[in-house]
């Protein structure tokens, strides 16, 4: 199959030398400059270096030579580079099936990605690639298992059919506001779980607030009408796992920094990387206002982020609630 990776971040790059061995690859990058150097250098040394490339991974700027003979696109961009990116497609390739990996909320208008992609480009055949997983470790060709998302249920299985390998175990899933719900929460949740273990509050604190934490998310979802089983799986517990508890995720270094007591500012800049929890925390808490949805650590995150509340002050208030059923 040839497929046209369309963004070279960490995890676009990432994918692409995953899925270079078995399929005929072209890594798009919107920055000429960019794909000049990783030409010449034959790796990505600006979002993922030390990982080299194959002569037979192509790279270019050109956005309608990459897809023009693609079987298969896989949006790595961000989650703001979602819907001029699909825009792109159904006007370059309006048949071509595409898969996005970007996990959040758009801005400003809480949209799922999907939705997003609906939006743009409403007969596509279309899904999301979803679950626990470094790019780093995806690169260096370490064991992982994820989740290809769609509601055309035909379309996952085959993907996931055609995507999965040796290293890269792919499960298909037809709940895709389920999956997306999982993909995106968690990352609000890991800035917290990591202002939980910058402050040193110990394991167990660690535990209790994963555990609520996946109940918000479940909450969430469920009210936007995902199947509660979903968040057992690979897109809901094994995503909220990996990201609350690894050091390579950004997000959960946000949350590290903030109890250290470094503004919101100094850590993007300094991250060099986007951490799609910070404004997802804000569409989040935006939208499950709109459904009624209770949920309390997203909107203490947010009050971290947005309005100035110490870390500590954080924990206090959300260990003050009154007590509740489980």
């Amino acid at each position: 199959m040839r497929i046209a990776v369309l963004g070279a971040g960490a995890w676009g790059t990432a994918l692409a030398l995953c899925f270079v061995e078995r399929h005929e690859l072209t890594l798009w990058t919107w920055q000429a400059v960019h794909a000049d150097a990783m030409r010449q250098a034959r790796e990505n040394a600006q979002f993922l270096p030390g990982h080299p490339f194959p002569e037979s991974l192509a790279v270019t700027a050109d956005l309608a030579g990459a897809v023009a003979g693609a079987d298969l696109a896989l949006l790595a961009t961000p989650m703001a580079g979602l819907r001029p990116t699909v825009a792109q497609l159904a006007r370059l390739r309006p048949e071509l099936p595409f898969l996005w990996v970007c996990k959040g909320l758009e801005a400003g208008s809480a949209l799922l990605p999907h939705q997003v992609a609906a939006a743009e480009h409403p007969r596509a055949r279309c899904g999301a690639l979803t679950g626990p997983s470094f790019a780093a470790e995806v690169a260096r060709g370490l064991p992982a298992a994820i989740t290809l998302a769609s509601a055309d249920a035909a379309f996952a299985a085959a993907m996931a059919q055609e995507l999965h390998g040796p290293r890269l175990r792919l499960y298909a899933n037809d709940d895709i506001v389920g999956a997306e719900v999982g993909g995106a929460v968690k990352n609000v949740m890991a800035i917290a779980t990591g202002i939980c273990d910058g402050l040193g509050l110990g394991l167990n604190a660690r535990a209790a607030l994963m555990t609520r934490g996946l109940a918000e998310i479940t909450r969430f979802g469920v009210a936007l009408g995902a199947r509660p089983e979903t968040f057992m799986g690979l897109a809901g517990m094994g995503d909220l796992i990996l990201t609350c508890t690894g050091d390579l995720s950004r997000n959960r270094r946000v949350g590290l920094a903030l109890a250290a007591g470094k503004s919101l500012a100094d850590i993007q800049r300094e991250l060099g990387h986007v951490a799609e929890g910070v404004m997802t925390a804000r569409e989040v808490a935006r939208r499950a206002a709109v459904l009624g949805v209770d949920m309390p650590i997203t909107a203490t995150v947010c009050a971290v982020l947005d309005d100035g509340l110490a870390p500590t002050a954080a924990v206090d208030r959300l260990m003050r609630r009154d007590p509740k059923h489980e």
